[in-house]
C-alpha cells in the first residue's frame, strides 16, 4: 500500500478547507510517473507468454547480447 506521507505532499485548500490540489517534490513526482509507466507496460503485457530464465539466457547468447 502506498504511504502518502512518504511522498511529502503539500495540499492547496479552498477557504472551507477542502483539498484542491497537491504539491510534490519533483523527484517524487518523477518517480511516481516512472512507476505509473511501469504499471502501464505491465498491464499491456499481461497476456503475453512467459519464458524460463534459462531460455532467456540462451536467447540472449544466441543474439550475441551476452
Amino acid at each position: 500500500m502506498l504511504n502518502l506521507e512518504h511522498l511529502h505532499p503539500q495540499y492547496l485548500k479552498d477557504r472551507t478547507g477542502k483539498n484542491l490540489s497537491v504539491i510534490l517534490p519533483i523527484q517524487e513526482f518523477e518517480e511516481l510517473l516512472e512507476d505509473f509507466h511501469d504499471l502501464a507496460i505491465l498491464a499491456q503485457r499481461r497476456g503475453e507468454e512467459t519464458i524460463s530464465h534459462q531460455d532467456l539466457i540462451q536467447e540472449l547468447k544466441q543474439d550475441g547480447l551476452i
